[in-house]
Order: structure tokens, then sequence, then C-alpha cells
């Protein structure tokens, strides 16, 4: 049991090139299930359901639980491929879709006085508020995820073009744009903030801590709920609340919704769909301007 556990992280890893996060909670649902059992040929469809239906009466979430599934029918995929399992008992598997909750948005004037407030606190120069003030600015103006700009490095950066370049999920790369206030954000980080925080033994990360070391996401999401309760009625959201403003702001603003989807870096344009839902009023005036019958 534990050489197919072993072996299926492998797979996850290598093969399929998962995120250390998802390779970590399917090892995690695994070892639960796989406890259950003294042969893994015992593997079979009622087991699943039961296992599923015990973690909804112990009150999991719809997320944890649709998280279980997949992990179990991407496990038994594997081993029904490699043969490990005679059948694949997961394919008949149905779970619930998980609910998609989107943090509070920033509306425009919100985003502006959070902006307004960082710039006023990286005026004097001071290292760590110039690093502070480029986090927030990148978030917003190219809505990467926070593992994603914690990841770039300095030769990520084509400065004459605005561009970086992003290593996402799945270990796909892609190019994102921003603009002249993250352009002039940036520069000021790399010319007076940087140079300042870098140490010997510094890696070639575009963002570092306070040390020297590459900057933690949970540094940043600790800067970015600061910013944000700077901002007097804004609600609370960390970086995945500025990701949802960036795509939120340009849909509201006329952008396509397969752009949005290249720069956020969805795989699936059903994800990037969720955010359409908090531009309603645009539709509605787009509707009254358009359609005869409006």
């Amino acid at each position: 049991m534990g050489e197919a556990l072993e072996g299926f992280v492998r797979h996850l890893t290598l093969e399929k090139g998962r995120s250390a996060h998802t390779v970590r909670a399917y090892r995690g649902d695994l070892d639960g299930l796989l406890s259950r059992l003294d042969l893994l040929a015992a593997l079979d469809l009622a087991l699943l359901r039961r296992w599923l239906a015990e973690g909804h009466a112990a009150g999991l979430g719809r997320s944890t639980l649709a998280r279980r599934a997949a992990a179990a029918r991407t496990f038994t995929a594997w081993a029904h491929r490699t043969g490990r399992l005679g059948s694949d008992p997961g394919a008949l598997l149905v779970s619930p879709r998980p609910r998609s909750p989107l943090p509070d948005v920033l509306d425009t004037a919100e985003t502006e006085s959070l902006f307004a407030a960082a710039v006023s606190g990286a005026a004097e120069g001071e290292p760590v508020a110039l690093r502070d003030l480029a986090v927030v600015e990148l978030l917003y103006a190219t809505g990467v995820r926070v593992g994603e700009l914690c990841g770039l490095d300095v030769d990520d950066v084509d400065e004459e073009r605005r561009a970086l370049r992003v290593l996402g999920k799945g270990n796909r790369e892609r190019t994102v744009v921003y603009g002249v206030p993250a352009a002039r954000a940036l520069r000021r980080w790399l010319d007076g903030g940087r140079p300042a925080l870098a140490r010997s033994t510094s890696p070639p990360a575009l963002l570092l801590g306070a040390r020297g070391g590459r900057m933690d996401p949970r540094i940043v999401r600790e800067v970015v709920h600061a910013a944000v309760a700077a901002v007097p009625g804004a609600p609370d959201t960390g970086p995945h609340g500025l990701r949802h403003a960036a795509a939120t702001h340009m849909l509201q603003g006329g952008a396509d919704l397969r752009y949005v989807q290249e720069l956020l870096g969805h795989a699936k344009l059903a994800t990037t769909q969720l955010y359409t839902h908090v531009t309603v009023e645009r539709l509605k005036v787009v509707h009254e301007q358009a359609h005869p019958r409006a």
C-alpha cells in the first residue's frame, strides 16, 4: 500500500507536474482512504462512496469532499493503468461540485485609495515600503497568484515591454503585462529597495524579504491585508482579492473574456466566467443600448 502511494505521489509530481500543495493534499486524503484496506485490490466503488459519506457526516465542506473525490479518481485511474487494480472504480464516483466563492471585490474608488496610501507610505524611500508598493501594484496590474509573484526572478522581468514571465499551475508558463504605475513602482524597488535588502547569499528573486531571502507568500498576504485595512470601508481581502479585483475591473471596462483568461492563467474558460457575476450592470447597459426589444 505504501509503495502504491509513493508511486502515485511521484506520478503527480514528475509526470503531472502538480503543485506541492496539491500533492500534499492528495497524499493526506489517500492516506486516510488506503488505511482502511489490507489489499489494494479491495478498493471498490462501494468503499469510495462510504468514505465520502462518512466525510459528509463528519461535517466536511463541499470543496473538501470534491477534492477527496478528485484524489480518489486520479489514484484509481493511475492504479488501473499501471496494473495495480483490475478495474477503475473511481470512474463511476460522483461527488458534489464545490461552490466557488469569490472574495468581496474592491471597487475602483477603494482601489485608488489603496494605491494612494501605498504610494504615500513609500514616499521616503524606505526599502521595505518600496517593496510593499511593488507587491500591491504588481498583484493588481497582472492578476498573478501570490505563489507566482513570489516565484519571480529578476530575469523574469522585461521592463521594455512591461511584461513578466510567470510560471503558473502545472508548470505552465505565460507572459503577463503591467501598466505604467506598476512599472514605476517596480523600477523604484529595483533601484532603491532591492539593493538595500540583498545579501551576498540572496537568491535571484525579484522580491526579497527583510533578511535578504526570497519573499514568503505569508508576508505578501500580511502586506496586502495591511494595505487594504488602511482604506475605510474596504472589505478585508488578501492577494487573491487583488487578483479578483483586477479581473472584475477589466471585465467591467470591456475586456474580452479570453484575454482575462490568458492573463489569469486559467486552464478553463469556465473558471474565468466566475468573475462575470459582478458585471451585470455593464451587461444591462449594453442590452439597453443594443437589443431591439430592450
